[in-house]
């Protein structure tokens, strides 16, 4: 593939590209796959791979339609374009561009008007189960809406998710799949008695259309001749469906992604769209980006151990970063002895670091829960230092904001110009109760002021680019970022998953809960999941530019035994974090290479289904479990267990471990069993036992108050089952 010859214009955007980027930008038609690791500039590669497709004469700006997966990106994309002297390319996510879509072409192959879009799930599927009589909480709800969102977007249905579900290993939340396929066709007939569709059914009904109207797919197929898809690792089989029938048999698409960075996989997310590009496009050139402009070179060198494997290679598609900064301050990690303790930490270093010039905005706290966030928020709060969670409300839904947007709306009017529009957007804030100095209280009222301050920042660029920019100007600004939800940056530390910290980036990251239960999290059980976990660290390291602090916690509570210990993904980079990073000793065992994940079935092993480690004492081999690993089960569950031993124990005037020891009681919370069969498959549970108090164990764990069982008079027995004797059980 060879470069069009192109005026001066054209050939000036190629200036200032590393020789990778410029392989992107100065091929502008035909097939292309860019592997584009962390940091090396991959927005800007496809942008100007568009600006030169446009200048060039190659194509036309409105034809061509770039689509990715966040507003913010949507929006990020179209400035470049704009910075770049190129206008009218449609730059939108899936769901905006879809939509777009469906709104022009409904009345024409539907007929009226296009349904309403509900914002969220949860209302419709709560009236599903309802009338199914099918009780659950709002956690519950939510995770039923999570399976029915996976369901559409894997282009399953109520008839057909059972087999699929099944088919990929895939199990319902609280439900068994069949029970799952009733919630979803209930959900269905909820919208269509509403007169609703959901997010994922604009995508569907879109798919539809063009299935089935050559009219309508003529059209979209003229109108968009050229295609550009951003992070394309995070692509659903319903979305590679649409973008398949977009170009309707074409070649002219360009698609960049990580496989490293695929960490959303639970959606419906697969790389396999990405990884198989070349063999649904012969022909398409590939281009690796791997020259890293983020990040110092001790944090290159640490992202890249995350993902080596045990042999020293690379895992499958990803690419080795190359760091081309100079070098800083290595990577630490500091152990605490609780989460309390950790996140105080955190909080005093954020303080000095603001103390010594470092702005709050350019620092974040990432985790794997968020849970984990409280504690942190409440160390900020306590030193008054501004945060913002991101995840919470969205910014141009905050109450100060769409007030503050009404009254600058109201001065575009009246603006005569003999104001310079900084001055002039902060004559206005004022009104709406922002003050040009921060309040000297934290929580909500900073949160207020940052907002309205970042209103007040826009106006400062939008004056940067055009000295003669007026009120309206800003308004029109704010009237596309209010429509692609491209929110203006607002100072304050971010606190983040590290799922919402993805494709964002800060000066130092502080990345806490670095151990074995958060990362990998307790619930990742196969090895592909346990994968997704390491991916998830890798995209938490490479946020750092400059700075990056990894931290982990021995126990939870204060003066709580300390049972954490760091996370295994850790292991391989004692070269950089020191000895203190290998999840056990070096010299120690680990089977299953760290990937195994916990027991489907019997607890009878000898490594732990956590972390794979050797199992080495009686009261682990019991639980499955080594006492490094975090507890799995249900506390108040565990409790009730407790309770009923202990009533057991004294009405049969014995210790409470004569009834089951706590290494045998965990085994029974974490692995809960159905049935007789399954609790006698529990080290420590004998025939005996089976039959003096399986049926109240069942009960216990199902939900139920357990029956008294009949007493005899060899009732208490002492240790029937080898296992619970005090001798060879150090559990107790």
């Amino acid at each position: 593939m060879t470069s069009l010859p192109a005026h001066p214009s054209a050939d000036a955007v190629l200036e200032g590209l590393d020789p990778e980027q410029r392989e992107v930008a100065a091929n502008p038609t035909g097939p292309m796959v860019v592997l584009a690791g962390a940091g090396t500039g991959k927005t800007r590669a496809i942008t100007h791979r568009i600006a030169y497709a446009v200048l060039s004469g190659a194509v036309q700006p409105q034809r061509t339609l770039a689509v990715t997966f966040t507003a913010r990106a949507a929006g990020e994309m179209r400035t470049r374009l704009r910075d770049l002297g190129v206008g009218g390319v449609q730059a939108r996510t899936f769901h905006a561009a879809a939509l777009r879509q469906l709104h022009y072409f409904w009345p024409q192959a539907i007929g009226g008007a296009a349904p309403e879009v509900m914002p969220q799930k949860a209302g419709a599927v709560a009236e599903a189960a309802s009338r199914l009589r099918m009780r659950f909480d709002r956690t519950g709800i939510r995770d039923l809406a999570a399976e029915v969102e996976w369901a559409k977007v894997s282009m399953l249905t109520s008839e057909s998710y059972a087999a699929g579900a099944r088919r990929v290993g895939r199990e319902a939340p609280g439900l068994d799949l069949t029970a799952m396929a009733r919630v979803i066709a209930a959900y269905e007939e909820v919208k269509a008695e509403r007169g609703v569709i959901d997010f994922e059914d604009v995508l569907l009904v879109l798919v539809g259309i063009l299935e089935e109207n050559d009219t309508v797919a003529r059209a979209v197929r003229e109108q968009y001749r050229s295609f550009v898809v951003d992070e394309y690792q995070d692509v659903n089989a319903l979305q590679q469906r649409l973008l398949e029938l977009w170009l309707g048999g074409r070649h002219d698409v360009c698609v960049v992604g990580d496989p490293a960075q695929t960490i959303y996989s639970f959606t419906g997310a697969s790389p396999a769209h990405l990884l198989g590009f070349t063999s649904r496009h012969p022909g398409a050139q590939r281009v690796e980006l791997v020259r890293n402009y983020r990040s110092t070179p001790e944090i290159v060198g640490l992202a890249n151990l995350v993902l080596r494997t045990p042999g020293g290679g690379r895992r499958s598609g990803s690419v080795v970063l190359e760091a081309q900064r100079p070098g800083g301050p290595g990577p630490e990690l500091l152990s605490h002895p609780d989460d309390p303790a950790e996140a105080a930490a955190v909080a005093t270093r954020i303080g000095e670091l603001i103390g010594s010039g470092t702005a709050p905005a350019d620092i974040a706290v990432l985790f794997r829960t968020n849970g984990q966030s409280e504690a942190v928020e409440s160390a900020l709060a306590e030193r008054g230092i501004p945060y913002l969670v991101r995840g919470g409300e969205r910014f141009f839904q905050r109450k100060e904001v769409r007030d503050a947007v009404v009254l600058l709306r109201g001065a575009a009017r009246s603006d005569d110009g003999s104001v310079p529009l900084p001055d002039l957007v902060r004559d206005v804030l004022l009104g709406a109760g922002w003050s040009r100095e921060a309040p000297a209280a934290g929580g909500a009222a900073r949160e207020r002021w940052e907002s309205l301050s970042a209103l007040a920042a826009l106006a400062d660029d939008v004056h940067a680019a055009d000295a003669e920019a007026r009120m309206p100007v800003l308004v029109r600004e704010l009237d596309e970022r209010i429509a692609a939800q491209h929110a203006p940056s607002v100072q304050g530390v971010t606190l983040a998953s590290l799922h919402a910290a993805k494709g964002l980036e800060w000066g130092t990251v502080f990345l806490i809960g670095c151990s074995d239960g958060y990362l990998p999290i307790t619930m990742a059980e196969t090895p592909d999941e346990i994968e997704e976990e390491r991916r998830l660290l890798y995209v938490g390291v490479t946020r750092a530019r400059d700075r990056l602090v990894l931290s982990w916690a021995g126990a939870r509570t204060p003066g709580a035994r300390a049972t954490r210990r760091p996370s295994r993904f850790l292991d391989g980079t004692a070269s950089i974090l020191g000895e203190g990073a290998r999840s056990r000793p070096k010299g120690s065992s680990r089977r299953g290479g760290g990937s195994s994940g916990r027991a489907a079935s019997t607890p009878r092993r000898s490594t732990c289904r956590t972390c794979g480690a050797e199992l080495t004492s009686a009261a682990e081999r019991t639980v499955g479990r080594c006492a490094a690993c975090p507890a799995t089960y249900d506390e108040a569950l565990f409790e009730r267990l407790r309770d009923w031993r202990l009533e057991t124990a004294r009405e049969a005037s014995v210790p409470a471990y004569v009834v089951f020891t706590d290494a045998t009681l965990t085994a029974i919370a974490e692995h809960t069993p159905s049935d007789l069969g399954s609790l006698a498959t529990i080290r420590g549970v004998g025939q005996r036992k089976l039959d003096l108090y399986g049926p109240q164990v069942l009960a216990i764990l199902s939900g139920g108050e357990p029956e008294p069982p009949e007493r005899t008079a060899d009732s208490p027995t002492i240790f029937d089952d080898e296992s619970d004797s005090p001798a060879t059980e150090s559990g107790r």
